[in-house]
Formats: structure tokens, sequence, C-alpha cells
């Protein structure tokens, strides 16, 4: 059974899923793919790994710098998204990566001579677990903000809160001093 529960965060209302054995799903209400891979017959309740993912995002919130490990966490999708995931799980907290570099990295990783950058973006888009997996975390090969299915406003405050220095944050020289 997967069950559902909703958080307030500082960049909106969050719904978390899960089940007895772990988080399966945290999506910002109104992204694009909002629930995406919510079984239809999923329930509003709580579990032990949603009372522990309510816990993570207070921790991450107060900026004490949970790691996505100190979860147990089913990620629902193909072999290659689920690379892809575990690949951003690997982005330290407030440090950043391009969709090119996750996509070499993961051809690497799947025994592959090449993938593209684009193939990378969309499964960084479809992340079933936003935030706990740092899709924010991911640029532009010149350092945009591009490609948030949270919004590109929730993908700046989240990296300023985690003290990324990535010029594409400040919107003028005034906010980068």
């Amino acid at each position: 059974m997967t069950f559902t529960t909703r958080y307030d965060s500082p960049i909106g209302a969050l719904l978390l899923a899960g089940n007895e054995r772990a988080l399966t799903g945290l999506w910002i209400e109104g992204a694009q793919y909002f629930a995406a891979t919510l079984p239809q017959d999923a329930q509003e309740g709580v579990s032990p790994p949603l009372r522990d993912a309510a816990q993570w995002l207070d921790d991450y919130f107060a900026a004490r710098r949970p790691s996505p490990g100190d979860l147990a966490l089913e990620i629902a999708g193909s072999a290659f998204r689920s690379c892809v995931c575990r690949l951003l799980m690997e982005i330290p907290y407030g440090a950043t990566t391009t969709y090119g570099t996750l996509a070499g990295e993961a051809a690497r990783r799947m025994g592959r001579a090449r993938m593209s950058a684009q193939a990378v973006g969309g499964a960084v888009g479809h992340n079933p677990i936003s935030i706990v997996i740092p899709c924010h975390r991911v640029l532009g090969a010149d350092g945009s903000l591009t490609g948030y299915a949270g919004g590109v406003e929730r993908k700046r405050f989240l990296l300023r809160h985690e003290g990324a220095r990535v010029p594409a944050l400040y919107n003028s020289r005034q906010d980068a001093l």
C-alpha cells in the first residue's frame, strides 16, 4: 500500500508518497510530472518512511545538510532512469554539475560509448523524488538554471539555500556581492 501526506515547505506544498519500506515519491505541487508515478490506489496516511522523509525535509530546510542516503528510497522507472537518479544522489550538497557531465558518467556506467545530454535531461526532469534526489543541482552547459520541473525560481531558491556558487543564481551584479 502506498500512503501520501503533504508537507508545507518554503517552496510550497510537497506531496510525499511511500510504503512501509521506503519513500517512493516527493513532488512539488504544481510541478511538471506532478505525482506521475503515484499509484491510483494510494491513500492519505503516514508510514515510518514518510515520517522519516518529513524529518529529513525539516533538517534540509534548516540547513542541516542531510544526505539522500539517510532515507530508504524506492526509485520507480527504467534502469537508465535509476542510473541517473543514483548519479544525482552523488552530487554533493551545495555543488552543481551539468547534463553533459551526467550523460558522460551515465554512458560509462551503462557500458555505452556515449549518451545524449537531452536523454539525461528527460530522466532528470522525471525524477520521482525531488529535493532528496537533488535534480536541482544540474545546470545547462553554460551554467544556466535550465530544466527544472518545479520551476526555475524554486531551483534558484534551493541552490541559494545550499550556498551554491553559481553566477546564474543572481539576478543582478549586486546580488552576487
